[in-house]
């Protein structure tokens, strides 16, 4: 069973996540932050990766710091599900359409983590959710799960459109990416034998 629970507490932030891999896509989330909660419900449902999600935050003062502590806490999450990344497939990608907006998402559980944002939104707000927060979200997410992901909208109008395909592309990305190739046999995908980093 590749899953994992990761407790995060600071000042600002209490966060608890569990995640498994190979799940059916079940997620219970409450962050306080309710387009953030539908944003992840989306990821646990359409990457098949069952997700719980609990955070407690200062959203009195605003809403970056419990955004930001939860994709460090669901990173770090993957991160040790991963384990050792034998039998991984590595490497996916997917473009994802929803209405007038089309995101990409190409993504590698390397180990080495960097983030390539190129995703405009028009408004700073889609509802009460600071959209610069979609950033920082994907940011600390990569950066703790040790994967290079690289997500772009090439075209839409619709602010809420394009934030839902960035993180339903992810899903996606992610469902095929750390699924197990029978074809590896239980060896790790790169030529180093290491995805450490």
């Amino acid at each position: 069973m590749r899953k994992a629970t990761i407790k995060r507490k600071t000042r600002e932030t209490e966060i608890a996540v569990s995640v498994m891999l190979d799940g059916s896509g079940k997620a219970a989330v409450a962050t306080g932050i309710g387009f953030l909660d539908h944003m992840l419900e989306q990821l646990g449902r359409h990457s098949l990766i069952d997700l719980e999600i609990k955070a407690k935050g200062d959203l009195h003062i605003d809403q970056h710091h419990t955004t930001e502590d939860i994709g460090i806490a669901l990173g770090q999450a993957v991160q040790q599900a991963l384990g050792d990344r034998a039998g991984i497939t590595r490497y996916a990608d997917v473009h994802l359409p929803m209405d007038e907006t089309l995101t990409r998402c190409a993504i590698d559980v390397s180990g080495r983590p960097y983030l390539v944002w190129d995703v405009p939104f028009t408004r700073p707000k889609v509802g009460d959710f600071d959209t610069e927060l979609f950033h920082e979200f994907f940011q600390a997410f990569a950066l703790n799960a040790g994967i290079t992901l690289h997500i772009a909208t090439l075209y839409g109008g619709n602010n809420h459109h394009v934030a839902e395909t960035c993180f339903k592309a992810l899903a996606r990305a992610l469902r095929v990416a750390v699924a197990i190739d029978p074809r590896q046999e239980n060896r790790i995908p790169s030529t180093k034998g290491s995805l450490a980093g």
